[in-house]
């Protein structure tokens, strides 16, 4: 069975990875698909090929996992690719309620079905927000998102990392 897991991916974090890994060992193959709009270019810190590059990086090591984006509505996506399994990842019981409604849309929608699977503890914290907010301050997200993305964050925010860097070294 083939499942599609859903996301912008601004960037992919261990959340996600976590997520994600743990759905490559429940499914015979999944799709990790960078959902885009048009209308909202601009709106994220990684162009989509960046972003497409970043996560062929970190699911390299993943066999049974494939890159792709799509940029409608996830129904259409899932009719065209032929899968019927949307994997979802919860943080906390307010992403639940989001989700809740979104699945149910989908099935009415589509007929696919949802499957929620539950971030590790340890990554009930983090989201691409956060790292993206603490990345722009130079800030150490080595811990929260796979490499890929971290090299990606310091690419991007390599003037805030050198700055944080000359200052921490003036402290000592």
């Amino acid at each position: 069975m083939n499942a599609v897991f859903p996301g912008s991916f601004d960037p992919i974090t261990s959340g996600h990875m976590d997520v994600l890994t743990r759905a490559s060992r429940i499914f015979d193959h999944v799709t990790v698909t960078v959902m885009h709009n048009a209308r909202k270019q601009g709106r994220h810190l990684f162009d989509l090929d960046e972003r497409l590059d970043v996560l062929r990086g970190a699911t390299a090591h993943l066999s049974n996992v494939s890159v792709d984006s799509f940029g409608g509505l996830l129904v259409d996506y899932m009719a065209q690719q032929q899968k019927g399994i949307i994997i979802r990842g919860l943080r906390a019981v307010s992403d639940y309620e989001y989700e809740l409604q979104i699945a149910h849309l989908n099935r009415q929608l589509g007929e696919v079905e949802t499957v929620f699977i539950m971030a590790a503890t340890r990554w009930s914290f983090v989201s691409s927000s956060m790292v993206r907010e603490i990345a722009s301050y130079g800030g150490d997200v080595s811990e929260m998102v796979p490499r890929a993305s971290a090299e990606a964050l310091r690419r991007k925010f390599g003037e805030a990392y050198a700055e944080r860097a000359a200052g921490q070294i003036e402290h000592h």
